[in-house]
């Protein structure tokens, strides 16, 4: 779901604007997209490669940081099957994707 919320830094956030919402369900393309990403990064994961994952991987999903800092860190599986410590992730739609898909939904200006 996404609420368009003004954005300008010099209003007040209680002063801003709120759009109408958008409930979104992906189309089958956008399933196809999101599926094969999703299949990509999990067995980078699955592999152990969980540390070689970067913004390029993925057409519109992605993997991000999630921690609040670098020193936050979860345990894993490195690629010789021994436990390690890294940072954890969360999935996120890539900024190309989301900027398409609330032009098609919301006017953009």
């Amino acid at each position: 779901m996404w609420i368009p919320v003004e954005g300008q830094r010099e209003i007040p956030l209680a002063q801003r604007r709120i759009g109408a919402p958008l409930l979104w369900s992906p189309d089958a393309q956008e399933v196809l997209q999101l599926q094969c990403d999703w299949e990509e990064l999990m067995d980078l994961i699955v592999l152990g490669k969980v540390k070689h994952i970067t913004g390029s991987h993925g057409e519109v999903l992605q993997l991000r940081p999630k921690a609040a800092n670098s020193q936050a860190l979860t345990a894993a599986i490195g690629e010789l099957g021994q436990p390690i410590r890294t940072m954890p992730l969360g999935f996120y739609l890539k900024k190309n994707f989301t900027g398409k898909l609330l032009a098609r939904h919301f006017l953009v200006m």
